[in-house]
């Protein structure tokens, strides 16, 4: 992409509002954010966001909007500070909250995206939140609040929120927190194994990893990059709709949509360097099998799945002890299991927690922030222990 294309969209940005203004939020429909003017400047913001948050990225947003965004109604609020895009996140307007009929504006997410916090120029942070809301005040339409879900509790464009919300003093609560399995630390894969398990299951898990090698060849790979991406796709879909998943008709392939943002966010995620592959497989066929998401400081891992017949052996968790390795990345700090709180496997293993919070935030003129403020007492208010 020629920085000419890029710099043509930026000028017009910064052109579509009145005046000289250095703070804009435009509303962008899919035709065009994926104008490839506006690809190339979302693609510098990534690079400079002070989180990573790869469902936000040009090559799983937009196949997730492909897939649901006309129906779901969303916009992508696009915020240019100075004429650049220095911001970025996808809302929709819904009169469905929670088991409650209360019309409100919503960052959009999705069944299979796992966070929700938005694309922010680092150092901006502040900046972005007091544009975001000044522009829900005034254009609040129907809408009762602004509800964020999945924000990484204490990140920066969180705290960047509390500061905000703290200056300029509006109601707001936290209406839904969860703990997520969690990797950090500076050490090796060995070290953050023996610390997260005791002797007697390390040595039941290479008992479990002898017994199965005595099935046939038992081969670990490790891939990046774009090479038989379309077969391990094709197999991994399969690998996963031949358990419960599929029997549940909750399995990636059990839909043509979630087949869809499947395979085309992980070639769009190798295409950008972003995808890193693992298998575990026995005489050349997979019994395990884990794409992670590599977006610099962090990693999340997206999607696993493994070969039930075999649970004996616990294949996912061997296939798990390779994924420490991510530990010894020098560009991966941290990685974000995307488990349920709870899960049963993982939890085992990554001994740390990320906090994920979902705020309720009030907008509009008085009238509006009164009636908010009665939906904060009735769902903050003393729930009977008894």
């Amino acid at each position: 992409m020629d920085m000419a294309g890029a710099d043509s969209f930026r000028d017009r940005s910064a052109s579509a509002a009145p005046g000289a203004a250095s703070s804009i939020v435009r509303l962008l429909s899919l035709a065009e954010i994926t104008d490839p003017a506006f690809i190339a400047a979302w693609e510098r913001l990534v690079a400079r966001a002070a989180e990573p948050n790869p469902f936000f990225e040009p090559w799983f947003l937009v196949p997730s909007l492909t897939q649901w965004g006309a129906a779901d109604r969303v916009t992508v609020k696009a915020w240019f500070h100075d004429g650049r895009l220095a911001g970025l996140m996808p809302i929709v307007r819904s009169a469905r909250y929670y088991s409650h009929i209360v019309t409100h504006a919503t960052g959009w997410l999705h069944a299979n995206a796992f966070c929700g916090v938005p694309l922010v120029v680092a150092g901006l942070e502040e900046e972005f939140w007091r544009a975001l809301l000044a522009h829900f005040d005034r254009m609040a339409r129907r809408a009762l609040f602004l509800h964020l879900p999945l924000l990484p509790a204490g990140g920066p464009v969180d705290a960047a929120l509390e500061r905000v919300l703290t200056a300029r003093p509006r109601a707001h609560y936290r209406v839904a927190e969860e703990n997520r399995a969690f990797l950090a630390g500076e050490m090796s894969a060995a070290e953050y194994l023996e610390g997260s398990m005791s002797a007697k299951k390390r040595k039941e898990l290479r008992r479990q990893h002898n017994r199965l090698a005595e099935e046939g060849t038992l081969v670990f790979e490790r891939l990046e990059g774009e090479a038989g991406l379309s077969e391990w796709t094709a197999e991994f879909l399969a690998l996963e709709a031949a358990g419960w998943k599929g029997e549940a008709g909750s399995a990636l392939a059990s839909a043509p949509d979630t087949t869809a943002l499947f395979t085309q966010s992980l070639a769009g995620a190798a295409a950008a360097g972003r995808l890193e592959r693992l298998a575990l497989r026995l005489d050349g066929r997979a019994i395990a099998m884990l794409a992670n998401f590599i977006t610099p400081p962090g990693a999340y891992s997206f999607k696993t799945a493994f070969d039930e017949a075999y649970a004996r052996f616990s294949p996912g968790m061997l296939l798990q002890l390779e994924n420490l390795a991510l530990l010894e990345r020098d560009d991966v700090a941290w990685a974000d299991s995307c488990a349920v709180e709870g899960h049963p496997m993982i939890e085992r293993l990554w001994r740390g927690q990320r906090r994920m919070v979902s705020r309720n935030i009030a907008i509009g003129g008085p009238l509006r922030r009164a009636a908010f403020r009665l939906l904060m007492a009735y769902e903050t208010r003393p729930r009977s222990t008894s």
